[in-house]
Parts: structure tokens; C-alpha cells; sequence
């Protein structure tokens, strides 16, 4: 994005994705408010702001992915901030970590996803800015205005460049049917869905496929990826019906355990991700391509400053 931000505009971040936020940063042209983050000897942590915010429009970068120091170092900012005059403080959350846990499933088990919420909205933030929630309805867990944004047009820009034959979108399960729509009718395709089982957390067993893939290229999409279990079951039940190329995508590369493994084995041609958790190099292998959504986040940013209309983004 060219020009310089307006005046009262500042950006900080956490250290859960630096690259992230200087991605964010070099669209929006400014620099990366100072920021002290460090730890004392019993590893708790210190956060101090090292320029004037007062009065400010503060906009704070952290994703709240584990280890569980990422969502500390996000409410101490916040509270930083809230306690240094900010005018207004936006919490942008590339991802929301907690919110598998987002209803009381089973009994007693902690609503983890409602109690960040709470913890975010009480540490001082106005608004909150995040990408592909596990539920929409997530939206519902705060009190403030949250805007939601969708990494589907990075991913759709990508896959045009495919040249997809007669494609066919993928839901690995029911929960991503909606959003495998979505894609499906970017990409002017067809929509097949993964029938699945869950007998335990992280372990998948496909059962069935709704849709025909026969001779033609699938596109598996997801919110996530976390231990790779369902999208590589998911690509071998596709390929033993007849399905001509298998790629994948997903916003969130957990990529835990043993991930990166079970993908380098699966028929996927390609697993495409974004940088809304940052992904160390231990996780990367060779089928993995990482999409920055540092200007979508920058536009959005840059809209939610001058009070525009972020939903304008995706019509």
C-alpha cells in the first residue's frame, strides 16, 4: 500500500509472528512501534512500550497459537497500552488459539474459547481483527465489534494460476462444508464433502465421499492443520476414487507432531497455507507453499483506522 499512515496510527506486535507484523508494517508503510519484551530470570515476562502512544490509534499484532506465553505477552500488551492513553486498541488475532474449545461438549471441560475472549476484552482492547475463526459464531464470545476476515482470496489468487482441471472443492468434514462453497464457486467448480468419523481428539477415520472427483483435480480447503490426520486420509480416499490431482489448503498451519510427515507421504501435490502462525523451519517440507495475509491485514488495518468498511474487502 503506498503512502504513510495517518497521524495518531501505531503498530505493535508480540514475538508470536515478527514476520508477520513487519509484513504488515512495510504495506502500511510505518514502522513497527518500539516495544521492550523481555523475560525476568523466572521467566515471567515484561512488556514495555518505548514511544508515546497517548491518544493513538494502537493496533496490536499476536496471534494466540501455543505455547501459552503468545496469549500473556497479547494481554500485557493490551493492558500496556489501555494504561499509556491509547486512544483506541485493536487486538489483531490472525488466529484465535483456544477456539476448538468453544462449548461444553462434554462434562466439565472448560469454554477456553470464551474465556480469552473475556481475558482480551478485559485487558482493555475495543475491537478485535482476526482471520478465518474455527466458527463464525465465535464472534458471539466478545462484547466489542469484531471484524472477521477471510484468507479465501489469497487462496483463490493462487489457485487460478493452477489452471485446475474441472475442479472439484473439498470439505474434509461438515464444519468446512461452507467454506468449501465458497471456494468452489470462486474457482467455478463443484463441491464434494469428506463424510468423517472422530473416535478421538486428532485421530480421523474417513468414511465416505459425497460428490463425484472421478478424472478430476481436488482442492481440499480447511481452517486448519493440525496433526495432518483427516487432510491425508481425505487425499487417499480421493485418489483411490479415481481423483486426478490432490492439492491442499488450509489458513492455519499448526502443522503438530507428526504433520509435515504424513503430508510428505500423502498423495497431496501441494499443501498451501498462510503466515497467520509462523511456521519454523522444522515444520517446513518441500510440498508446503506459504502465503502472506500481511496486506490483507494491512488493508484491513488501514480501513478499520479511517473508519471504512473492512467487509468492502471481500464483495
Amino acid at each position: 500500500m503506498e503512502g504513510s499512515a495517518a497521524p495518531g496510527f501505531k503498530l505493535l506486535s508480540g514475538t508470536a509472528n515478527a514476520g508477520l507484523a513487519q509484513e504488515i508494517s512495510r504495506h502500511l508503510a510505518i514502522d513497527l512501534c518500539k516495544v521492550t519484551l523481555s523475560r525476568f530470570a523466572d521467566g515471567e515476562i515484561f512488556v514495555r512500550i518505548d514511544e508515546n502512544i497517548r491518544g493513538q490509534d494502537v493496533f496490536i499484532v499476536q496471534s494466540t497459537n501455543p505455547p501459552a506465553e503468545n496469549v500473556m505477552e497479547l494481554l500485557l500488551l493490551i493492558d500496556a497500552a489501555r494504561r499509556a492513553s491509547a486512544a483506541r486498541i485493536t487486538c489483531v488475532m490472525p488466529y484465535y488459539g483456544y477456539s476448538r474449545q468453544d462449548r461444553k461438549d462434554q462434562p466439565r471441560v472448560a469454554i477456553a474459547a470464551k474465556l480469552l475472549a473475556n481475558m482480551i476484552e478485559t485487558a482493555g482492547a475495543d475491537r478485535v481483527l482476526g482471520i478465518d475463526f474455527h466458527q463464525h459464531q465465535l464472534q458471539g464470545f466478545f462484547d466489542v465489534p469484531v471484524d472477521h476476515l477471510y484468507a479465501a482470496p489469497v487462496f483463490v489468487n493462487h489457485y487460478r494460476k493452477k489452471n485446475l482441471k474441472d475442479p472439484v472443492v473439498v470439505a474434509p468434514d461438515a464444519g468446512a462444508a461452507k467454506m468449501a462453497r465458497g471456494f468452489s464457486r470462486r474457482l467455478n467448480g463443484s463441491l464434494a464433502i469428506i463424510d468423517k468419523r472422530r473416535p478421538a481428539a486428532n485421530v480421523a477415520e474417513v468414511v465416505n465421499v459425497v460428490g463425484d472427483v472421478k478424472g478430476r483435480d481436488c482442492l481440499l480447503v480447511d481452517d486448519m492443520i493440525d496433526t495432518a490426520g483427516t487432510l491425508s486420509e481425505a487425499a487417499r480416499a480421493l485418489k483411490r476414487l479415481g481423483a486426478e490431482r490432490v492439492f491442499a489448503c488450509a489458513t492455519h498451519a499448526l502443522l503438530s507432531g507428526p504433520a509435515s510427515q504424513r503430508l510428505t507421504d500423502s498423495p497431496i501435490e501441494e499443501v498451501t497455507v498462510t503466515d497467520s502462525i509462523q511456521v519454523r523451519p522444522e515444520r517446513r517440507f518441500e510440498k508446503l507453499a506459504v502465503l502472506s495475509v500481511g496486506e490483507l491485514l494491512a488493508k484491513a488495518i488501514r480501513f478499520t483506522h479511517s473508519e471504512q468498511s473492512v467487509s468492502s474487502l471481500f464483495d
